[in-house]
């Protein structure tokens, strides 16, 4: 679906059909979230989604060779592609279904405006989670805290990035 058309075809705009589109776009349009391997993991439906990100090992995502950990690159990647996403899923969230067109129209223009990444440990593990929760909300940005922990719950890094709504 062109990032331009809406996800709906004569029928009204919801919640979970603007989740859903918004996660599509993230999924099957960022050919660079592609090209990492990462996995929108989603829990719940409609008001009550969360969404994770995960990413299994590859020697391809390498940063040092010698010791064989994550490229900071990647993982800060994953920290603001889940921010991102969080804060346009809140967002979501928070609209009323009268408004959600309004919202729709303005997805083309969200963006990060700001992000700190502070690395913890070295990106060690076989499999990568992101996980996002919103610090504050206005009406045109987002402030988020994200976390990124390996498989065995070792916090690698978090970050803290500014959202545009549009």
């Amino acid at each position: 679906m062109p990032d331009n058309e809406k996800p709906t075809v004569n029928k009204k705009l919801d919640h979970q059909t603007m989740i859903d589109h918004v996660i599509a776009l993230f999924r099957d349009n960022m050919p660079f979230n592609q090209l990492l391997g990462l996995e929108f993991v989603t829990q719940g439906t409609g008001l009550d989604t969360q969404i994770s990100l995960h990413l299994n090992w590859q020697p391809t995502l390498t940063g040092n060779p010698m010791q064989k950990i994550l490229h900071g690159g990647v993982t800060a990647t994953m920290l603001d592609t889940i921010g991102g996403l969080v804060s346009i899923i809140e967002t979501i969230k928070k609209t009323t279904e009268a408004h959600l067109e309004d919202l729709q129209i303005r997805l083309p223009t969200m963006g990060t405006v700001d992000m700190r990444v502070d690395y913890l440990r070295p990106g060690r593990g076989e499999r990568f989670i992101a996980t996002a929760v919103i610090i504050r909300k206005g009406s045109k940005l987002v402030v988020c805290r994200m976390e990124l922990h390996n498989e065995k719950g070792d916090h690698i890094a978090f970050g803290t990035g500014t959202y545009m709504l549009g």
